[in-house]
């Protein structure tokens, strides 16, 4: 009777739909290299838009469209962020921000292999992680496997929702976007 019952809860719980799905969002995470993309970052009801290029391990450039013209870059190890306008800029440990897990690609599949994940209105797939008091919320699309987004607490714990679009895979970048700014 208890085989039966265990039986019965694995048929329940597996999805071979899921397990394919996931196994494409793994598949194309260790084919990519580096991503070009549009976004679209919420922090308090207040829209930000701009373009990124990420390249695996752990380096990004950000560009926002914004009045202060604020960039974002990781070298792999700091991240810094440089108002252009007003020529501020904030240094911060890669590690002490979500960013250091979303641009682990090492990790991320990690974690997706050993985790389930669920899908949101039949339209994205969802993982939640967690590392160093770090929570983040990834998405792909359930169409492609490909990233849309994420989820995470930004550095004061306000909610940051960035949904990514007009992605762009293995496109030739030049290594030097990512070399950190010079303090004037």
């Amino acid at each position: 009777m208890k085989k039966i019952f265990f039986f019965l809860i694995f048929v329940s719980t597996f999805n071979p739909l899921h397990a394919d799905l996931k196994d494409q969002i793994i598949l194309n995470l260790k084919k990519t290299n580096n991503l070009s993309f549009n976004f679209i970052q919420t922090i308090n009801d207040k829209d930000e838009k701009g373009n990124c290029i990420i390249e695996y391990q752990k380096k990004i450039f950000c560009s926002y469209d914004n009045y202060l013209k604020k960039i974002i870059v990781s070298n792999g190890k700091a991240l810094v962020i440089k108002n252009q306008t007003n020529n501020q800029y904030y240094f911060y440990p890669l590690s002490k921000t979500p960013l250091d897990l979303i641009l682990d690609k090492n990790f991320l599949i990690n974690q997706i292999q050993n985790m389930e994940g669920r899908m949101i209105n039949d339209k994205y797939y969802n993982f939640s992680l967690k590392k160093n008091n770090n929570k983040i919320n990834i998405f792909f699309d359930k169409k492609n496997s490909n990233l849309i987004g994420w989820q995470t607490e930004d550095i004061f714990q306000n909610l940051a929702i960035t949904f990514i679009s007009d992605v762009k895979i293995n496109q030739k970048i030049s290594k030097k976007i990512f070399d950190l700014p010079k303090i004037n």
